[in-house]
């Protein structure tokens, strides 16, 4: 396979108890999903944990063993509860150091906010052998180490973490996606959808149903790497679905 038609994989771990409660609504899968994807890498798969360092560290181990790159979000921050350095440090069997430059940012992030203090200076810790991702927002770092990128749980400033990465991961081509609307029920048209998503290889066609105004109808989400594929799939499948009397909607409804 060539190495622009390699399928670069990644996957998520989100950490933490406000989540798995439903006091926090996640945020970070679809802003990193989409960051993902212009960078050439699909986000393959996500799992959420408690802050419990046994869960995390069976999370990364089981990840970054099956996917190319691995990101997790929450758990960093200054508190007794944010255990996420540590829990990734002994998945990956090495200790946990103060580093030095983190220590230096953060050092001159408060020196106008009431210093450094035990509390804040948990922020610089680091798992052997990390580098830093940069946090322009609030001071505190995120963590690299490898192919593993420790970011915060907060949206806006996982997002500047991101922008901080551009370009420094590689991957393969952006996944382009087309949609098809239609006003009919999936089970209907589930025989030329599977049919027309192999008479074009290279691309995947995705179902997704809906009950809107009292009628029942699908958009089909025509996703590939290349986009004159996904643009001839699409056109194909607007035909068969004319054929068998549905109107198909370039577009989506």
């Amino acid at each position: 396979m060539p190495a622009a038609e390699r399928i670069w994989t990644a996957a998520l771990v989100v950490i933490g108890d406000e989540i798995l409660s439903g006091r926090t609504q996640d945020k970070n899968v679809a802003q990193i999903a989409l960051w993902l994807n212009i960078q050439g890498i699909r986000l393959a798969e996500v799992r959420v944990v408690a802050d419990d360092q046994d869960a995390i560290v069976e999370a990364v181990n089981m990840l970054r063993a099956r996917n190319d790159y691995l990101f997790t979000t929450g758990g960093i921050g200054p508190t007794h509860d944010d255990i996420t350095v540590d829990a990734i440090a002994a998945a990956l069997g090495v200790g946990v150091e103060i580093h030095a430059k983190a220590r230096a940012m953060l050092e001159a992030y408060y020196a106008t906010r009431g210093g450094i203090n035990e509390a804040r200076l948990r922020m610089a810790r680091v798992p052997e052998g990390a580098t830093l991702i940069e946090n322009r927002m609030s001071g505190a770092p995120g963590i690299r180490h490898g192919n593993i990128f420790i970011m915060a749980g907060v949206p806006h400033i996982t997002a500047g973490m991101l922008h901080a990465l551009d370009g420094q991961l590689e991957g393969g081509r952006p996944v382009v996606s087309r949609t098809v609307g239609c006003w009919t029920a999936e089970s209907e048209v589930a025989d030329l959808l599977r049919e027309t998503e192999a008479a074009h290889e290279g691309c995947q066609i995705g179902s997704y149903p809906f009950f809107r105004d009292g009628r029942v109808g699908a958009n089909f989400v025509i996703r590939s790497t290349d986009n004159a594929a996904a643009a001839a799939c699409t056109d194909d499948l607007i035909e068969r679905l004319g054929a068998m009397g549905r109107e198909g909607i370039d577009g989506g409804v």
